[in-house]
């Protein structure tokens, strides 16, 4: 059975790498440029799982499944690809302040007690001896999760792209996807419109050629948008077949009935006519893809302290206010470094990524420092910014079948834990394709 996965991030390369110890599977991956670009070479890597207050259905159990995962997985990729692969086990430190909700915490530490997970919450006595480079009088008490995770994501999905190649995975990097044509279920094929329930890709058309394959995996994150834009405007276009055949029975009908006028209404609530005449008398193609993603920008600083803040022997990755303050290669070399990130900027109305605000910017740093005062006296090396792919009207990640189509798999809009769901992402195709 042949699978194309079309991305390469995090989510992509996860996928390759669990469906490559699949026996049977004939697997290519493509993407227009190298590996871990776009939203996964701009993450930071929190894996806040534990810490996280989902605590029941799907959000949970992939948070779960992720974790474990994970603790298997890096030593197998560390094994296979020989890379070290910065992986912080010493869990993640939320910093509260007075505005802090501690009896959510309470209940949150109950809830991980009964799952088999353990949360600690820590008052400013315990805190102050453990963490005496943190601001005390920023900070009140603390939650401490030391199941939960730090990593470096663009090692590890390098490492996950080395150990799907070492199992037989093909990659195309350079590579474009151009179209995607669909046919009928019985296997005709045709760039004709078909109906919502019959779209069956056969192949697609990249400018290295045309791809066969059973199975199609988009997890492409933000490019998901414009590969889906050709596959609704074909819908569109039958759903326009349709609407005038109706309207020539509807013509038929109202020579019968001289009170009725031809007015058939379309899948969206509104007239056919009326969208038409809003639009010089002609239904315009579709101006949105099957699944619209959205890009949130996030931007980020890279510190260097030239030692480590606190205890060298205890760097949990720290958040307060949605500020994260990540010790930079963890449990490969001595901290002397901190990643502080990341700002949460929304497009515009019609989903336009906006230009990064350097306010925010200097909230997101100005936050770190009054957690960390040492982190003032830092030099900033490095400041980068990536975008989140958000998927528009439902939440977030979307792991379904691309609608209308029987064989194209989404993978993506995963917003802000992306890194963290990857694993259980991948569990999910898995099981939809075997």
């Amino acid at each position: 059975m042949k699978i194309v996965i079309i991305g390469c991030g995090i989510v992509g390369s996860a996928i390759a790498y669990e469906l490559s110890q699949v026996k049977g599977l004939d697997i290519t991956v493509i993407d227009q440029q190298p590996p871990a670009q776009a939203s996964t070479g701009a993450a930071l890597g929190v894996l806040m799982g534990v810490i996280s207050h989902k605590t029941k259905g799907k959000p949970w159990r992939m948070r779960q499944q992720s974790l474990e995962l994970y603790e298997r997985w890096i030593p197998e990729l560390e094994a296979v690809s020989g890379r070290k692969i910065p992986f912080n086990r010493q869990g993640i430190l939320s910093l509260c302040t007075a505005e802090e909700d501690l009896k959510g915490w309470e209940y949150l530490a109950k809830k991980r007690k009964s799952q088999g997970f353990q949360l600690e919450i820590w008052d400013s006595v315990k805190f102050q001896q453990i963490c005496p480079h943190v601001n005390q009088n920023k900070v009140i008490a603390a939650v401490y999760s030391p199941q939960d995770r730090q990593l470096d994501p663009t090692t590890l999905t390098l490492a996950l792209v080395d150990g799907a190649l070492k199992n037989g995975v093909n990659f195309k990097f350079g590579v474009k996807v151009l179209e995607i044509p669909v046919s009928s279920e019985a296997g005709e094929n045709t760039l004709s419109p078909l109906p919502l329930s019959e779209g069956v890709c056969r192949e697609i058309s990249t400018s290295e050629g045309k791809i066969t394959a059973d199975w199609f995996i988009i997890a492409a994150g933000l490019g998901t948008s414009s590969l889906t834009t050709g596959l609704q405007q074909k819908i569109d276009q039958k759903k326009q077949g349709e609407t005038e055949q109706a309207g020539e029975l509807s013509e038929v009908e109202s020579n019968l009935r001289p009170d009725v006028l031809p007015c058939p209404r379309s899948d969206f609530g509104v007239s056919a006519q009326s969208n038409a005449d809003a639009h010089g008398g002609s239904l315009p193609p579709a101006p949105f893809p099957l699944i619209d993603i959205r890009p949130v920008l996030g931007q980020a600083l890279h510190f260097h302290v030239g030692h480590a803040l606190g205890n060298p022997d205890f760097q949990p990755a720290l958040t307060g206010n949605d500020v994260h303050i990540v010790p930079c290669a963890a449990g490969i070399l001595p901290t002397t470094d901190y990643w502080v990130g990341a700002t949460v900027e929304f497009p515009d109305e019609q989903g336009k990524t906006l230009p990064a605000d350097s306010e925010l910017l200097s909230s997101v740093k100005q936050q770190a420092i009054e957690f960390c005062p040492q982190l003032a006296n830092a030099t900033i090396t490095r400041t980068w910014s990536g975008l989140r792919p958000r998927p528009e009207g439902r939440a977030a990640p979307v792991i379904d079948h691309l609608p209308g189509f029987s064989n194209i798999l989404l993978a993506t809009g995963h917003y802000r834990n992306g890194v963290l769901l990857a694993p259980a992402s991948a569990i999910a195709i898995r099981e939809m394709i075997t």
